[in-house]
C-alpha cells in the first residue's frame, strides 16, 4: 500500500499543478504586464511601444507599463528578457537593431537571438527619414551627394548609435554612391535630430517621429523616405528608390518578443491583444500622423521575419566593417 501511494502521490500532484497551470494561463493576465524598450523616450521605437501597450493593456484588461532600458545597442534590454521568467509578463519591444542587426554587429551576445526568445507579435512597419537642416543649400539627395563627394573628408553624418539600423542606412548609400563622409553616432534619435538643427553634421536618416515634427515645423528638410512607398504624411516626399538611391531601401519593422518558453496558451492570447490593438482607429490615427503602418503576424511569421533579416543586414554590417566586441 505505501508503496502504491507513494507512486500515486506524484502523479496526483503532476495532475493538480498541470489543472493550476491551465487555469492560471485561462486567466492571464492577473496584473500589469512590463514591457522594456531597449532605446530612450522620444525615438520610433518609444513612441510605437506606447501607443500599441495602451491599446493592447485595454484588450487585456491590464496595464502594460513601458519601461525604457536603453544601452549597449538594444542587448541591456534583451539580455533583461531573455532571463525573466516565461510567464507573459515581461515582453521587449524588438526592431532590426535588436535582433536582426545585433545578431551580426555583435562578437559575442549574452544571449542567444533566436532561442532565447519567442516571438509574440508585429505591430508596425515605418520609414526612416533623410533630412538635411533647413538652411542647407541642400534640396535632393542627387545634391547631397554631389556636395559631399566634391568635398570629401569635409562633411559629417549622424546616426543614433554605432551599428543602428540609422547608420547602416548611411552606410548603404554611401557605399552605393561612393561617399566618403565621416560618422558621428549620438545617443538616440532625439540627440540626433538636435544636432542636425544645430547644424553640427551634414545629414541623418533618422526615425519618423522626431524629425516629422521639425521638418513640419520649418527647421528641417526632409529629402527621401527609405520605405517602397511614399507616406502619407509626408506625400511630397520622394523614396530613396526614386531619389535614384535604391540600395538605401529598407524598411523599419517592430514587433513584441517574450522570453522562450512562454506556454502556448498565453501566447496566444498575447498575440491577438496586439492583432486587435494595431486594428483600433487610434492606432490608425497616431501612426498615420509619424509615417507608421500597422501590421500583425502570427509567432512563426515574426520568427520568419526575424530570420530572414539577419543576413540581409549582416552583409551590411561586413562590409562597412562595423563590430563591437
Amino acid at each position: 500500500m505505501w508503496k502504491t501511494t507513494t507512486i500515486l502521490r506524484p502523479l496526483l500532484c503532476a495532475v493538480a499543478l498541470a489543472a493550476g497551470t491551465v487555469h492560471a494561463a485561462d486567466d492571464f493576465p492577473t496584473q500589469p504586464i512590463r514591457m522594456i524598450v531597449g532605446f530612450p523616450p522620444g525615438g520610433i521605437s518609444d513612441v510605437v511601444a506606447r501607443a500599441v501597450a495602451n491599446e493592447a493593456g485595454n484588450v487585456l484588461g491590464q496595464s502594460i507599463i513601458i519601461e525604457n532600458r536603453p544601452g549597449a545597442g538594444t542587448t541591456i534590454a534583451s539580455e533583461a528578457v531573455a532571463r525573466s521568467k516565461p510567464d507573459g509578463y515581461t515582453l521587449l519591444f524588438q526592431d532590426l537593431t535588436t535582433h536582426a542587426i545585433n545578431a551580426s554587429l555583435y562578437k559575442r551576445l549574452p544571449f542567444d537571438t533566436l532561442k532565447d526568445f519567442t516571438p509574440v507579435a508585429l505591430v508596425s512597419s515605418t520609414p526612416l527619414l533623410l533630412v538635411v537642416n533647413a538652411d542647407s543649400p541642400v534640396k535632393s539627395v542627387e545634391e547631397l551627394n554631389q556636395r559631399i563627394n566634391e568635398k570629401p573628408d569635409t562633411y559629417f553624418y549622424g546616426s543614433s548609435g554605432n551599428g543602428t539600423i540609422i547608420h547602416l542606412a548611411s552606410e548603404m548609400m554611401n557605399r552605393a554612391v561612393g561617399n566618403k563622409i565621416e560618422h558621428v553616432p549620438y545617443k538616440g534619435s532625439a540627440a540626433l535630430v538636435t544636432s542636425i538643427i544645430s547644424g553640427d553634421i551634414e545629414y541623418a536618416f533618422s526615425s519618423m517621429p522626431p524629425a516629422i515634427s521639425q521638418v513640419q515645423a520649418g527647421k528641417l528638410r526632409a529629402l527621401a523616405v527609405t520605405t517602397p512607398e511614399r507616406v502619407s504624411a509626408l506625400p511630397d516626399v520622394p523614396t530613396v528608390r526614386e531619389a535614384g538611391v535604391p540600395a538605401a531601401e529598407l524598411t523599419l519593422y517592430s514587433g513584441i518578443l517574450a522570453p522562450a518558453g512562454v506556454p502556448d496558451d498565453v501566447l496566444e492570447k498575447l498575440n491577438s491583444a496586439f492583432s486587435k490593438a494595431v486594428a483600433t482607429p487610434a492606432i490608425k490615427t497616431s501612426f498615420e500622423q509619424m509615417g507608421a503602418t500597422p501590421l500583425s503576424a502570427s509567432p512563426d511569421e515574426v520568427r520568419q521575419l526575424i530570420e530572414k533579416e539577419i543576413p540581409k543586414y549582416g552583409e551590411v554590417i561586413e562590409a562597412a566593417g562595423i563590430s563591437i566586441n
